[in-house]
């Protein structure tokens, strides 16, 4: 009797789940353990001094990079191959991997970006943004890069590499570039990706661009870059899903971590969303950014995101989703919990009016939906404003909810809110009229919403 009592009750339970219209993230946590524990064994291995590369730091490399790699590919087919990068320092252009692939670095070797933009190949601008992000037409390809590529390992016993951004970083400011800036790694239209146990440094724009890619591991890498490097994001996932990020440390002039994608128009029509992406265990300061972003590129939609356990200082936002009209897209499904601030601006921010566009064809009536969205149990110390929150007149921005989120605020008036509605429990300072009403869980993404482990506490 009492097996068929709990026959019925997993019946009824799974019937709920089945019934449900609220997503989950079960996926990319499974996805986070499967791939922590998971390691390529490759049977051949070779050095890339084997093809000539000199560690000198002066002696530039990208032909002993790009002779190795070309060798490995007879070895695809194989168990894959590991390129190994010995102590020493290895001045290099631009190279790209291939699958099966791991690039392994000793932890006393650094790889160093040429500072000769000749070095970096000039490649098609995404089809997501249909430009450059930052100048019309092409854009300089990353130091690490790859294309369509399955089973990709970049590792080490924290080897370091070193994008020498600051010459990057001077041509920007003093406006003499022609293109886009360069990336540290990028991967576009990948699978089965692992960035681990490495430092990355002084990259000249965005450092980690994962692009079109599933089924991605960041973990226990460190990004460094200047307070005032201009737009230096950590790791930006782009029109990715199955993600996870974890056990990072991050310090850089802009945003730690932001999801995006897509860009006005091109992101609508790519229709390339973000979704089941996991981040925690990070640690940080965003001194011109947030420590977690979303946007302001976000046309393709973005859902299914949790992050947990955020340590964040000396920033200028805690939290931030950012998004204009002519945007469209979607953000949705969002949990944010576990975060403790210190010396941050604005610990919570909510934008409607961010960022520029592509070109003058964008849709100004494309308005971004930005709902379900949960930010729990924050405490803040040294916190200038407690909520920065404002929607965009007749687009969608509602179910934001707060709750326990305790925050020590300089200012008199902690909360600027506008166009937003939503829900709020055991909040301090006391939150603006829109979101001062009864928290309700129904209408909330709550943990409860996460995965299937309630199904087992059910029973």
């Amino acid at each position: 009797m009492k097996s068929s009592a709990v026959v019925l009750r997993i019946l009824v339970v799974l019937a709920t789940l089945g019934q449900s219209s609220w997503p989950t993230v079960a996926m990319a946590s499974s996805y986070c353990k499967e791939m922590a524990t998971s390691t390529a064994d490759r049977p051949h291995s070779v050095t890339v001094t084997e093809f000539g590369a000199v560690g000198d730091g002066v002696t530039l490399n990208t032909k002993a990079f790009q002779n190795a790699i070309f060798y490995l590919h007879s070895f695809a087919d194989k168990g894959g191959a590991q390129l190994f990068v010995p102590a020493g320092k290895w001045l290099t252009g631009s190279f790209s991997l291939i699958s099966h692939l791991t690039l392994s670095l000793h932890e006393d070797a650094v790889i160093i970006g040429s500072t000769d933009p000749v070095d970096w190949p000039i490649i098609d601008p995404l089809p997501s943004y249909g430009r450059g992000r930052e100048f019309r037409g092409a854009r300089h390809q990353s130091l690490i890069h790859g294309s369509n590529l399955t089973d990709v390992i970049i590792t080490g016993g924290n080897g370091t590499v070193n994008g020498q951004g600051s010459v990057w970083w001077d041509w920007f400011r003093n406006h003499t570039l022609d293109y886009t800036r360069p990336h540290l790694v990028e991967l576009m239209y990948s699978t089965g990706v692992i960035i681990s146990n490495l430092t990355f440094i002084g990259s000249p724009f965005w450092a980690i661009h994962p692009v079109y890619c599933s089924q991605v591991l960041i973990q226990n890498i460190t990004i460094l870059a200047p307070s005032d490097s201009p737009n230096t994001d950590g790791i930006d996932p782009d029109s990715c899903n199955n993600v996870c990020i974890e056990d990072c440390y991050i310090d850089t002039g802009t945003d730690l971590i932001v999801i995006k994608s897509g860009w006005d128009e091109y992101g609508i029509a790519f229709a390339h969303p973000s979704a089941n992406i996991s981040i925690r265990h990070i640690v940080g300061a965003a001194h011109s950014g947030a420590g977690i972003a979303i946007g302001s590129e976000m046309s393709g939609g973005i859902s299914n995101v949790q992050a947990d356990d955020i340590s964040l200082f000396n920033s200028l936002y805690g939290i931030r989703i950012k998004t204009s009209p002519g945007r469209g897209g979607y953000v949705k499904y969002i949990h944010i919990t576990n975060i403790v601030m210190n010396n941050v601006e604005t610990a919570i921010g909510i934008t409607g009016q961010h960022g520029d566009h592509p070109d003058d064809e964008y849709d100004p009536n494309a308005l971004p939906t930005i709902d379900m969205i949960t930010i729990e149990d924050i405490e803040g110390t040294d916190i200038k404003y407690a909520g920065l929150l404002q929607g965009i007149q007749g687009a969608n921005f509602s179910n934001i909810c707060l709750s326990k989120v305790h925050l020590y605020v300089s200012s008199k008036s902690p909360w600027n809110c506008s166009y937003i509605e939503g829900f709020s429990n055991s909040v301090s300072p006391e939150p603006c009229e829109a979101l001062d009403k009864p928290y309700q869980a129904s209408l909330c993404y709550t943990s409860e919403h996460l995965d299937h482990k309630n199904l087992v506490q059910i029973l």
